[in-house]
């Protein structure tokens, strides 16, 4: 690890598989992401999934994850999501970083091209735990079993779905899709 600034940075080995392909970069400092660019012409229909490739291979240490996120300009202008993100991607995976790309928008085809910036690259510590299987209640807590939508509505005041349970929680919810 070396010494900036801002920390300590890690260093994560890198194989382009695509010798055009830009390493990952940050668009500014102290940005979490790294854009990743997609190898491929595509056009997405509205509701469509694709996989794309990134043309990179990572090897990352133990101790660490890289998690792949959505860009929000992508997301806002043009309804597109990643269908499992954050992707993860754990150290010991070798292979080419692809992306599950969906195009949400209703009536729009997305047209990505080659290089296109399509998502972001977060890499983190992440913890292996040891699972302590207990007989009875867990340690209470203040929200307890509480779920979605247990600290409110969208509206500052809580809004109309502030009175969710925890009986709530155990029915099936169903949302509709388009």
């Amino acid at each position: 690890m070396d010494r900036t600034k801002a920390g300590t940075v890690l260093e994560v080995s890198v194989r382009r598989l695509d010798a055009q392909v830009p390493l990952p970069s940050y668009a500014h400092p102290g940005d979490a992401g790294c854009d990743l660019v997609t190898t491929e012409d595509v056009d997405v229909a509205p509701g469509e999934r694709v996989v794309l490739g990134t043309g990179l291979a990572i090897a990352l240490p133990e101790g660490y994850a890289a998690f792949v996120h959505p860009r929000s300009g992508l997301a806002a202008r043009h309804g597109v999501g990643l269908v499992n993100s954050p992707g993860t991607i754990d150290a010991g995976y070798r292979g080419e970083i692809r992306l599950v790309v969906v195009n949400h928008d209703l009536r729009e085809v997305l047209r990505l091209r080659r290089m296109d910036r399509v998502a972001q690259l977060v890499v983190q510590r992440v913890e292996h735990v040891v699972w302590r299987e207990t007989e009875g209640e867990l340690p209470g807590s203040v929200r307890g079993s509480a779920g979605h939508g247990s600290t409110g509505g969208f509206q500052a005041d809580g809004g109309a779905d502030a009175s969710a349970t925890a009986a709530d929680e155990r029915e099936v919810k169903r949302v509709p899709t388009p």
